[in-house]
């Protein structure tokens, strides 16, 4: 009987052991697709895992990532070796030992959970939770028809993620295989892989972690919510001391060392990473856009277009990482400032006025109708439903921006957060290399958090007296000299069926002195330029500025010489770097290349270049514009003397449009070209007194903030100097005195009022 019984016991066995190997065959051949899928070898020589992308600053600064899961690999030389040490003492002591499965954790596991009915822990390998997190093997897209039978499903899960350690463990090596649990596992805080982790937390890279920080991001493993440092201390702090713990009970550390080490608090720098904060914020979002486009167009090898949010392209860009800070410290110093003074002038009124100065009635009931939230309201509720006025002066908890205060924890209606947000003013900045095209600095706004509006590309306004150097540009090309002289007095403008156009002078007054067209232009005189556009024609005006840079439709009607039609910073950038390029336009750039995860270069991008002037014609609109600075009463004049000594040369026009509504400056030196804008986020906002809402009160300043911080940094290696010369003689004469006396061929223009029909 006996022996009966004994022959049983091992029949069973020998049928147990005979069944489970051809269930782990089963599972691995996906036996009649009742398992669910497996990877194949190539995947497990090329795990799938999703990395973001990375943009790249021109001196090597990460400025942003594109991610769904924010996970940046590392190498095991990255790693520090006390944060291995606590992976190693806490998820898998036998990890150096075992070959992917541990069989003395599995005994473990089975004998405490069906003897002793308790608690026993996972008893999975770091090489089995690697597999889970590289395959998936948890999801429904990786299950088959019998992970429904109850009972089935995590034993089918535990078959597959015990085959791929093994096979993990065939293809890699410890330290690869560690390195590739880290860089996959997730922590929580939206960190995904131990470089984000580490980054997010201490704010740290993983071999600068110290012991107590590794023990908490390893703790972390356990269960990333209830072990937060952030959400839940005192848990983690219990986790990271439990670490700890296991750290000393194996060896990786004395008890003194470890009972120093629980005595410390956590000390966070916690930050989590998102496309508000950090450098270039308004660059990198506007970017995407293009990346995206790109990522569609462009196949990987396998016909596949690349993914921007998952295959850890590496983006490098045109932008100084340097030269964009000092950009957005210039726009926050002076914006900080003129917003205070804006308020100040502004008092208990309403900013939105008419041309009269008079409040504009129902301008926030109009403004609202354009927002998400009340397109929202209006789906919810219906457009003639008083539900939607309701909600939209309801009261609620919301944090606003603030100049003086930072965010504001406060309660606000919708309407009155419209109201707050309406009476900031906005700004655009950015700064180019000339000579290779190269956008070193963009500022779209104010804050990209509260303001999401790229005022740079984006946004487009009447750019004012900034256009007038394409007028005279026409002149110059026409054979114009910069001497030419012209009386300020006034001009009026017939075009058949147009009304007569007679523009004044910014303070409404004529002088009748003649005047040379370069002091004209430095001094912004408008009847000058009207008298301009009214000799050249707005036809000859328009494929002008179009050669030069400007790729807005322009209105071929006089009134464009004083900048009527809608531009961008971006464009008016592009165009003026013309001028210091020689007559060479480029087309602003700001991608270099772009890699693919390993490395590999999949596509180097080049500026568009073609001349667009002569040489002599670039020079000669540099000269002009460098007047705003050297003729009397340049509207440059007011430039601190530190950024024009050494025999330093710049270039500047300021822009200011109807009642102060847009205020521009357009900078230039022999390295750099820069456009500023700063007004209203809509046209009816604005200083009541354009004295204080002028371009030179309102943008320049900003550009004189940022070339002193550019020429404050030797590493830069931009330098004082004087724009370059043609090497050939001018054949238009610049010295005002010899052209004088040369000029008796020419006549000047005398006022006679029946003459001035176009």
């Amino acid at each position: 009987m006996t022996n009966k019984i004994i022959k049983i016991i091992w029949l069973v066995f020998a049928a147990g052991i005979i069944g489970f190997t051809l269930f782990v065959w089963a599972v691995s051949v996906n036996f009649l697709g009742l398992f669910g899928e497996l990877p194949d070898f190539k995947e497990l020589e090329n795990p799938k895992s999703e990395v973001a992308s990375e943009l790249y600053s021109a001196d090597g600064v990460l400025l942003g990532n594109y991610f769904r899961e924010n996970r940046s690999p590392v190498t095991y030389n990255e790693l520090a070796p006390n944060l291995v040490n606590a992976l190693i003492a806490t998820e898998d002591v036998r990890f150096d030992d075992h070959s992917g499965i541990d069989l003395q954790s599995m005994g473990r596991v089975l004998f405490k959970s069906l003897i002793l009915r308790q608690s026993a822990g996972g008893g999975s390998t770091l090489s089995q939770q690697t597999a889970k997190n590289l395959f998936k093997t948890r999801n429904l897209e990786s299950q088959g028809v019998l992970s429904r039978v109850p009972g089935l499903k995590m034993l089918i899960i535990k078959t597959k993620e015990w085959i791929v350690a093994t096979k993990l463990e065939k293809a890699y090596t410890k330290n690869e295989i560690l390195t590739l649990y880290l860089n996959t596992s997730e922590f929580g805080s939206n960190a995904y892989g131990i470089k984000t982790a580490a980054k997010t937390f201490f704010n740290k890279a993983p071999n600068e972690l110290a012991v107590q920080e590794s023990a908490v991001l390893v703790g972390l493993f356990k269960a990333p919510t209830y072990y937060s440092p952030v959400f839940n201390p005192e848990n983690s702090l219990r986790r990271r001391n439990t670490v700890l713990a296991q750290m000393e009970k194996y060896g990786y550390m004395t008890k003194a060392e470890k009972d120093s080490i629980t005595a410390l608090p956590i000390e966070l720098d916690y930050k989590v990473e998102n496309q508000n904060q950090g450098l270039a914020t308004y660059f990198r979002e506007l970017i995407k856009a293009e990346l995206i486009k790109w990522t569609k167009e462009n196949l990987k090898a396998d016909g596949t277009p690349y993914d921007l949010f998952g295959d850890g392209l590496k983006i490098y860009t045109t932008i100084d990482s340097r030269m964009q800070r000092y950009a957005e410290e210039a726009v926050d110093e002076h914006m900080r400032e003129l917003q205070k003074k804006f308020e100040n002038e502004m008092g208990n009124r309403d900013p939105w006025i008419d041309e009269n100065g008079r409040v504009i009635p129902n301008f926030l009931e109009t403004q609202i109708k354009r927002t998400e939230a009340y397109r929202n309201l209006v789906r919810r509720y219906g457009a003639e439903s008083d539900s939607v006025n309701i909600k939209l002066n309801e009261k609620k908890r919301m944090r606003i921006f603030s100049w003086t205060k930072g965010e504001i924890d406060t309660v606000m209606s919708t309407m009155d957060s419209l109201r707050h947000y309406k009476k900031h003013l906005q700004t655009g900045f950015m700064s180019m290399d000339p000579h290779t095209g190269h956008i070193k600095a963009w500022v779209g706004g104010i804050n990209h958090k509260h303001f999401k509006y790229d005022h740079v590309k984006q946004g487009k306004r009447q750019p004012g007296s900034t256009f007038k150097p394409f007028v005279y540009a026409a002149a110059i090309e026409n054979g114009y000299s910069p001497c030419y002289s012209v009386i300020d007095q006034p001009i009026e403008v017939n075009i058949p069926g147009q009304p007569a156009w007679t523009p004044k002078n910014a303070d409404g007054k004529f002088s009748y002195e003649k005047m040379t067209i370069r002091r004209a232009m430095a001094q912004s005189v408008n009847s000058i330029t009207a008298y301009m556009m009214k000799k050249l024609g707005p036809r000859v005006v328009v494929e002008t500025a179009h050669r030069i840079g400007i790729t807005s439709d322009l209105e071929e009607v006089p009134a464009l010489a004083l900048g009527t039609t809608d531009v961008s910073i971006y464009e008016m950038v592009g165009a003026m770097g013309t001028f210091v390029n020689k007559g060479e336009h480029i087309v602003p750039f700001y991608i270099d290349r772009i890699e693919d995860k390993n490395g590999n270069v999949l596509q180097q991008f080049t500026p568009k270049k073609r001349p667009a002037m002569s040489e002599e014609h670039a020079y000669l609109m540099v000269y002009m514009m460098r007047g705003g600075f050297e003729e009397s009463r340049g509207t440059s004049q007011g430039v601190p003397w530190t950024l024009r000594d050494e025999g330093n040369e710049l270039g500047g026009k300021t822009g200011t449009t109807q009642n102060a509504s847009d205020g521009w400056y357009m900078g230039m030196s022999k390295d750099l070209v820069s456009g500023v804008w700063v007004g209203g986020d809509d046209r009816a906002i604005h200083f009541r007194s354009w004295i204080s809402g002028q371009g030179g009160q309102t943008a320049r300043p900003i550009w004189v903030k940022y070339m002193a911080k550019v020429y404050g940094d030797p590493t830069l290696g931009y330098t004082k100097g004087p724009f370059p010369r043609p090497e050939r003689p001018l054949s238009i004469e610049i010295d005002c005195n010899q052209y004088e006396l040369n000029s008796s061929r020419f006549n000047d223009f005398d006022f006679d009022p029946r003459k001035n029909d176009f």
